[in-house]
């Protein structure tokens, strides 16, 4: 087998079998197949697409590339929740805990951000001590000790995806859904979970800016989920805002923990209350959503779910008290109002420079080796559709000096636009899809 026959079969239209695609993927990881022989397969495959079972079995290959988790140990079913990522996207400190709660149990291995702000391991580790390297076994006997986890993913977890992902982000083939599904599913799949929910953003703050884009990958990820025997949902929802009011690492943790502690509503514990209802209804705890709502709203009430993060901090050598106290949280040392400069109803937020704004305070990474300040970033107090006074603040800058919060402050008024009368909320849910 050859590597220019797979390129040249690819590029005319052709279905590679599995035998092929492992062969290549194989290939690639051990050495044996080029860069620029990859890149030109990914070219062929941006142009000319992949049937379900080439994504399937595509998918597979890149599981099978590396260390698959064995989960059969823990007892239960496994769930697990993936976000394609947005400007205060904080929902698996809520999630997780919530859904471990009411029973099932959450084996979650995450990854670090790049980008806007922080990944879930960053936020995390806002708490002092936590560590997110437990190591494997000590990571299943605490999810049948606590029934939670959430560690780093092992350096050999689908291998393929790191070199594939690096030479995407490259060539200009990144926003291929075949190559995105597969990248998404693979690891998923190799983390080992029964019941898998995807939250597709779709807006100005998400890869996908369009909500036809978001279907397209919603029904290509539940479809590769549904081939390789998973119970699958996919959520889109809306990211032409932040979700939430919190962007950055510890104001996020913050917000998370309010929201656990039945202090805050709105978008961020609804979308958090959908994605648990489609985790609950897949693994069979309940038939329907009205039903799994209060399940989740229960575990939120009884102070449950709070309880359940403080045993996964401490679990992993953090402290409870922590969850509990959020005083004790990384604190920036300077606070600066965004007073508005107009008055009427905030029609629109630029989502995605929201995020900049606390990446250059700190708070994300612009590249894989910068460093993180987990105290940095900003709190909306307006959205869009709220009124807003002349002189109101539209947010509380968290930066490390004046100099850089009151840039932030400037870039922030430029991300708001308003309307003289009133302006609808927009739709958070988008749709919903099972596979």
């Amino acid at each position: 087998m050859l590597m220019t026959d797979l390129i040249a079969k690819k590029r005319d239209g052709g279905e590679l079998s599995g035998d092929e695609i492992r062969f290549m993927i194989d290939g690639y990881v051990r050495g044996k197949i080029s860069d620029y022989q990859m890149s030109a397969m990914c070219m062929a495959i941006y142009f000319r697409g992949m049937t379900d079972q080439e994504t399937l079995d595509l998918t597979l290959a890149m599981m099978h590339s590396g260390d698959v988790v064995d989960l059969s140990s823990i007892k239960g079913i496994k769930a697990d929740k993936h976000s394609t990522g947005g400007v205060g996207d904080k929902t698996s400190l809520i999630l997780c805990p919530m859904v471990a709660a009411c029973g099932l149990r959450v084996a979650k291995m995450s990854g670090r951000g790049l980008g806007h702000t922080g990944g879930t391991l960053d936020k995390l580790e806002s708490f002092p001590g936590y560590n997110i390297s437990i190591g494997e076994k000590r990571f299943l006997d605490n999810v049948n000790r606590i029934g939670i986890a959430i560690m780093g993913q092992t350096a050999d977890l689908v291998p393929a995806d790191k070199k594939l992902y690096a030479l995407r982000d490259v060539t200009g083939t990144v926003p291929s859904i075949p190559l995105i599904v597969s990248s998404i599913m693979s690891k998923k799949l190799a983390s080992g979970t029964d019941v898998i929910v995807l939250d597709v953003k779709c807006g100005s703050g998400a890869f996908m800016k369009t909500e036809a884009q978001a279907h397209e990958l919603a029904r290509g990820l539940t479809r590769i989920g549904k081939l390789a025997g998973r119970k699958c949902a996919a959520v889109i929802t809306d990211m032409n805002q932040p979700l939430g009011c919190a962007v950055g690492n510890a104001l996020e943790v913050k917000e998370a923990i309010s929201v656990l502690r039945g202090e805050t509503k709105g978008d961020l514990l609804e979308l958090c209350l959908t994605l648990g209802s489609c985790l609950l209804i897949q693994a069979g705890y309940t038939e329907d959503e009205d039903t799994a709502r209060k399940l989740l709203q229960e575990a939120i009430d009884s102070g449950r779910a709070l309880k359940k993060l403080a045993e996964l901090v401490e679990a992993q050598d953090g402290d409870a008290h922590d969850v509990y106290d959020t005083a004790r949280l990384p604190l920036a040392p300077v606070q600066l109002e965004v007073p508005s400069e107009s008055a009427g109803y905030v029609s629109h937020i630029e989502c995605e420079k929201v995020g900049l704004i606390s990446m250059h305070l700190g708070g994300g990474r612009a590249a894989k080796e910068d460093a993180i300040d987990l105290s940095v970033g900003l709190v909306l107090h307006k959205k869009v559709g709220d009124k807003v006074e002349m002189g109101e603040s539209l947010a509380t800058i968290h930066a490390s000096t004046m100099e850089k919060a009151q840039a932030a402050a400037n870039s922030l008024r430029a991300c708001c636009t308003f309307s003289d009368t009133p302006v609808q909320r927009p739709q958070l849910i988008k749709d919903i899809l099972f596979s």
